[in-house]
């Protein structure tokens, strides 16, 4: 497969992986964090909020691959 091909490939899923865990990311948070502090708030944002990094590592690799 081309290199060009897989990062059009691995840009759309990265897209995509990015927009559904942000919004899975809301809709845990609902319950979650409602009636919580502020601070737990904020812990559980950052955390889900740099989540989607570990799966979206392989997905670079692969794109990166000659």
């Amino acid at each position: 497969m081309p290199i060009r091909l897989r990062k059009l490939i691995g840009a759309v899923l990265l897209l995509t992986l990015v927009i559904v865990w942000a919004l899975m990311a809301m809709m845990f948070a609902q319950p979650l964090v409602g009636g919580a502090s502020g601070w737990l708030a904020a812990l559980y944002y950052v955390v889900a909020g740099l989540g989607w990094v570990l799966p979206a590592m392989p997905l670079i690799k692969w794109m990166q691959r000659p």
